[in-house]
C-alpha cells in the first residue's frame, strides 16, 4: 500500500514537473516571439531611415516603393498620384465597415532636411542603433518615424482581429521640408482629397524632454522677410549719414530689441515657445565682392537682411506690420521690405477641448495607452496641418515621443527603440478609438 502510494506520488510530481517545463518553454517561446516582433518592426524602421530623402535631391520614389511594400503586407488599397511631376505622393487606405462615415487621415512626409555628416556621430542615414537602443538617423524624429508608426499601428490591429467602421486612410505626402506647395497644398486642394470625406487629420507634432506628450492645435504664420537699406557709395574712410550699411544696423537693432522682449516672455516661463513672435536673421549681405574676398576700401550703396519671424494667431499681425513699416524699415531711411512668404487670412485653430469629439476622443485613447497629454499647443513652425485646416478639416499636429530632447534639425538627431516601440501602441490606441467612432456629429461640418 504504502509502496503504491509511493508510486503515485512519482508519477504526480514528474507529471507536474513535466507541466510546469511545458509552461516554462511556452513563456520563453512568447518572450521570444515578442523580441522578435520587435526587432523586426525596428528593422522596418531603420530600412526606411536609410532610404535617402534629403533635400534637395529626395529619392521619393524609392520611398513609395518600400511604403507600398508595407501596405501590401497588410492588404491596404494604394494609389500614387503627381499633382506635380517628379513629387509622388502616397495614398493607403484600410477599409471601413461604414463608408458615410467621414474618414480618418494620418499624414506624414517622405523628406528630409539636409545635415553636415562631420558633426554626426553616426552617419545620418546608416540608421545606427547604440548600445542604448537610441536610433541615430536623419528623419528618426521628422518625421519618418510616424510615418512608420501608423503602418505598425495598423499591423498590430490586424493581428488582434480588429475591423475599423471608419475608413482610415495614410498619406505620405513629398515636399514638406521646402513649404509642402506641391505636396500637401495641392492634395488638400483637390478633388481627391474632397471625395475622401475626412474628418479629422493627424500631421507631425514634436518630442517632450518630460512624460507628456505634446499636442498642436494650430501653428504660428511664417513671415520670411528682407529688408533692403540704400545709401551712397563711397571711400572706405568717410563718414556718410545714412549710409546703407548704418541704416540696416539700426533697423536689425531695433529688430534685435523687439526679439529679446519676446524671448524674455518666454524664459519667464508660463508660455510656450509657439505662443510668442520669433524672429531669426537668416541672412546678410553687403559688401563688394573682389576675387579675394571683398573690397574693404569701398562703402557699398545696397545692404539687406532677411528674417524668419514667425507670427502666433493670438498677436495683432496689422500692428506688427506697422512696426515694420514705421520701424524696422522706414522710407525715409531709404529702406524697402518685401515678404517672400507671408500667410494671407486669419490662422485656423482646432478646438482642443470638450467641443470637439474628437479631442475627446484623442485624449482618452492616449491616457488608455498609459500616456498623459500636456496642454495643447500652438506649433512654433510650419507643418502641413495648416492645409488640411484652410481645407476645413480639423487637425491636431502629434508625434508620440516624450522624455527625449528635441533634436528636428539637429546634429546627431536619434529616437530610442523603446520610445519608438512604445509610440506605436499609443497609434494603436488613437487609430482604434476613431476607426471605432460611430456618432455622425464627428463629421467636418459640425466641429
Amino acid at each position: 500500500m504504502a509502496m503504491a502510494m509511493d508510486m503515485a506520488s512519482g508519477g504526480w510530481r514528474r507529471i507536474l514537473s513535466f507541466a510546469m517545463m511545458s509552461l516554462l518553454i511556452l513563456a520563453l517561446c512568447i518572450l521570444s516571439a515578442a523580441a522578435d516582433d520587435g526587432e523586426a518592426i525596428v528593422s522596418r524602421f531603420q530600412e526606411y531611415l536609410r532610404i535617402d530623402t534629403v533635400q534637395p535631391k529626395p529619392d521619393y520614389y524609392k520611398a513609395v516603393d518600400f511604403i507600398n511594400s508595407q501596405a501590401k503586407s497588410l492588404s491596404l488599397e494604394s494609389q500614387t498620384n503627381e499633382f506635380v511631376k517628379g513629387k509622388p505622393h502616397l495614398l493607403l487606405k484600410w477599409v471601413g465597415s461604414d463608408p458615410t462615415l467621414p474618414a480618418i487621415l494620418l499624414n506624414s512626409h517622405t523628406d528630409v532636411v539636409p545635415f553636415e555628416e562631420s558633426k554626426w556621430t553616426h552617419h545620418p542615414l546608416h540608421a545606427h542603433m547604440d548600445n542604448q537602443g537610441d536610433i541615430y538617423a536623419r528623419g528618426s524624429q521628422d518625421m519618418k518615424c510616424v510615418g512608420m508608426q501608423y503602418i505598425e499601428a495598423i499591423r498590430k490591429l490586424q493581428a488582434s482581429g480588429f475591423h475599423p467602421i471608419r475608413s482610415v486612410y495614410l498619406s505620405f505626402v513629398p515636399d514638406e521640408e521646402i513649404g509642402g506647395h506641391d505636396g500637401a497644398e495641392k492634395f488638400a486642394e483637390s478633388h481627391l482629397f474632397k471625395s475622401l470625406n475626412v474628418g479629422i487629420v493627424l500631421d507631425e507634432g514634436l518630442p517632450s524632454p518630460s512624460k507628456s506628450y505634446r499636442v498642436f492645435y494650430g501653428e504660428r504664420s511664417p513671415w520670411w522677410l528682407v529688408i533692403k537699406a540704400k545709401g551712397p557709395p563711397g571711400h572706405g574712410a568717410k563718414l556718410y549719414d545714412n549710409s546703407a550699411i548704418e541704416n540696416l544696423l539700426k533697423s536689425i537693432e531695433s529688430i534685435r530689441r523687439f526679439r529679446a522682449s519676446q524671448f524674455d516672455l518666454l524664459k519667464a516661463g508660463g508660455i510656450a515657445e509657439g505662443h510668442v513672435v520669433s524672429v531669426n536673421m537668416a541672412f546678410l549681405k553687403a559688401g563688394t565682392p573682389s576675387p579675394t574676398g571683398f573690397v574693404m576700401n569701398l562703402q557699398p550703396s545696397e545692404a539687406e537682411a532677411g528674417f524668419d519671424i514667425r507670427v502666433p494667431p493670438n498677436v495683432d499681425s496689422e500692428a506688427l506690420e506697422r512696426r515694420l513699416v514705421e520701424e524696422w524699415a522706414p522710407a525715409a531711411r531709404n529702406m524697402s521690405f518685401e515678404f517672400k512668404r507671408k500667410h494671407s487670412g486669419d490662422p485656423l485653430l482646432t478646438a482642443a477641448d470638450d467641443s470637439n469629439p474628437w479631442w475627446r476622443l484623442f485624449e482618452n485613447a492616449v491616457k488608455e495607452a498609459g500616456g498623459r497629454t500636456s496642454k495643447p499647443e500652438i506649433f512654433p513652425a510650419s507643418t502641413d496641418a495648416r492645409y488640411f485646416r484652410n481645407a476645413g478639416v480639423p487637425a491636431f499636429g502629434f508625434s508620440p515621443i516624450s522624455n527625449t530632447p528635441s533634436l528636428l534639425h539637429d546634429h546627431n538627431e536619434y529616437l530610442g527603440k523603446a520610445e519608438y516601440l512604445k509610440g506605436i501602441d499609443v497609434y494603436v490606441s488613437i487609430i482604434k478609438a476613431y476607426a471605432s467612432y460611430e456618432s455622425k456629429s464627428g463629421s467636418r461640418d459640425e466641429l
